[in-house]
This record gives structure tokens, sequence and C-alpha cells, in this order.
């Protein structure tokens, strides 16, 4: 098969990696990139060996898809100018600021039986995917994610920015059970949005989750901790390794006098690989017909859906006291 002939539009902090990824592919042909900021955009085209469009319709025009990777508040505008014109897209999370806005992308994608995928790029990460063969029936789940400020991603607040990440996973893990209780709390702190929040969410299966996300800490953590009746995962997602903890065959209470003789540790690491060029690589053979969608419109839908819940609870929770 040919290569897919494909864009990027917006390449900024994340952009970039996109563009550098499809330059890169030999499923995909990079035609061409636009961005709002012509100097970016030109200086990012140069450096991956492609065009630089001013005109985003002149793009589409040569392309049979494109990922965009723009603000959230416009998403909804790119992306439907991309898939009304029958263009397949890859649309970094989350899928839309609104849920309206998320059901418009998603059904002019089916009307025009084009590929709509969400780059919930945490589904690539390898220490999920070393887990995948122990994975269970999860009840208990905990992630925390935090990171330095930086200004991207400062437009929308830290539930839509980070904890989403998170969220998705966890309705993935869950099977996608209902959502039947919803308890958060958050603070803005150097942004006019939350920039710190948590919150914990119960499912009509009896499953747990709490998660907590900051874009105020001192360094970067991204962690997993999933608790099912056969064992515990911890997982460093930055790291790209965790393990797995379950109990030894043959174990009764009274026979064991230390953890180890207890617990069998099963180290969960496989071969590196970049979770960004995975999921791009897995869009194209979507795309070019080879391979399902990872993270559909509706699995983006329901993520941002539990995330604005999240932000409601928030608004609903007591005001917290301000010191004197």
């Amino acid at each position: 098969m040919r290569p897919l002939p494909i864009g990027v539009i917006g390449v900024g902090a994340l952009g970039r990696h996109h563009a550098r990824h499809l330059a890169a592919s030999v499923e995909a042909e990079l035609v061409g990139v636009h961005d709002i900021d012509a100097g970016r955009g030109n200086d990012v085209a140069a450096a991956v060996g492609t065009r630089f469009f001013t005109d985003p319709d002149d793009l589409l025009t040569r392309v049979e898809a494109v990922t965009v990777a723009v603000p959230t508040s416009v998403h909804a505008e790119v992306g439907m100018r991309a898939l009304d014109r029958g263009k397949a897209v890859l649309m970094e999370k989350p899928l839309a600021i609104s849920l309206e806005e998320a059901d418009t992308l998603i059904h002019c994608a089916e009307r025009r039986r084009v590929q709509l995928q969400v780059g919930h790029v945490e589904r690539f990460n390898r220490a999920l995917r070393a887990a995948e063969p122990y994975l269970g029936d999860v009840r208990f789940l905990e992630s925390t994610r935090l990171a330095p400020f930086q200004a991207r991603g400062t437009d929308v607040a830290v539930v839509l920015d980070l904890m989403i990440h998170d969220l998705d996973l966890i309705l993935h893990l869950t099977g996608g059970a209902e959502v039947t209780e919803v308890r958060a709390s958050g603070v803005a702190v150097l942004s006019p949005y939350l920039d710190m929040a948590n919150a914990r969410v119960e499912f009509g299966t009896g499953a747990v989750a709490n998660s907590t996300a900051s874009r105020v800490a001192r360094e970067r953590t991204r962690r997993l901790r999933l608790f099912q009746p056969n064992g515990y995962f911890s997982l460093d997602l930055a790291a790209g390794r965790g393990e797995f903890m379950r109990l030894r065959d043959g174990w009764r209470p009274g026979n064991a006098s230390t953890l180890e003789e207890a617990v069998e540790r099963i180290p969960l690491e496989i071969q590196a690989v970049d979770a960004l060029g995975e999921e791009i690589a897995s869009f194209v053979r979507s795309v070019r017909g080879g391979h399902e969608v990872v993270v559909t419109g509706s699995e983006g839908r329901a993520a941002l859906a539990l995330a604005l819940r999240v932000t409601e609870a928030i608004q609903r929770s007591p005001a917290l006291p301000v010191s004197p």
C-alpha cells in the first residue's frame, strides 16, 4: 500500500512531535503542517523536511488524514473543518471543550464514515501494556499525576489538562461501568483555572477510583495503583514499568513468616517504545484499513463527560478557607 498522505494542524509543544513521528514513518507521507504562528510552522516544517501551509484548507485538499494539536477551545472548529471534507482526524485530548462539541465531531465522523481517534496517549504506555496479561476485576484504582507549572495547557482546568488522562484509563480499566457518584475538590493557584484537583469516583459495580492531579508540583509524577481480588499493581507510567504482586499458589494464613514467602512479585516491563509514536502509528494503520481505532470518539467523549462531572463537583464543594 502507498504511504498515507497526512498533515499536522498545530505544531506547538506537542504537535511538533506529531510532525517528527510522521516524517519518520514508512506508512505515512507527511505532506505538510499548518500553524497559526507562521514562524513556528516554518521552523517545524524545515526541521522535519516538509512544507508549511499558511492556509489549512490548502493542506486539507492534499491529505487523507490529519492530526490536530491546537488549543482545546478550537478543537471542534478545526476538527469539523477536516471531518466535513472527509478527512480522518486524530484529535489530541480532550476531544472538545464541551459535550455538545464532542457530539458534533462524533456525528460528523460517522456521517462521513471516517476515523476519529482521540489522543489519550497513556493507553499506549508500556507499563500498562505489560500489566494487561494480569489484569482482572479491578476494584480500586488510585492515580497521581503531578507536573511543574508551565503556560501550555492553562487555557483549561487541570482536570481537562492532566487528570483526563487518568480518567480515561479508569473508565477503560473498569470496562466502561456506570459512574454513580463523583466527589471532588480543587483550587486555582497560578492560573485563572483549577491547578490542583482530587476526585473520588464510584461505579455501579462497586469499584472506586481516587485521582489526584496538580500542575504546580516541583517534580513530575505519573503513577497508577490498581487493586483486584488476586493482587496489586504498582505502575510508574513515567518510567514505563511497574510490578504485580499476588499471593503465591498454596499460600494459607499462618504458613509464611515473611511477606516474600506469601507474595510473588512479577516485574512489569516490556521493550521501550515511544507512546506517542505508537499512538500515531495506530492511527495511520486504522486509516489504511489494517487496525481498529484504539480510542474512539465515543471513548473520548466518555472521558470528557467524567472530567466535566469532576469539575462540576468541585464547583459544588465548599470553598476552601482563606488565610488572613
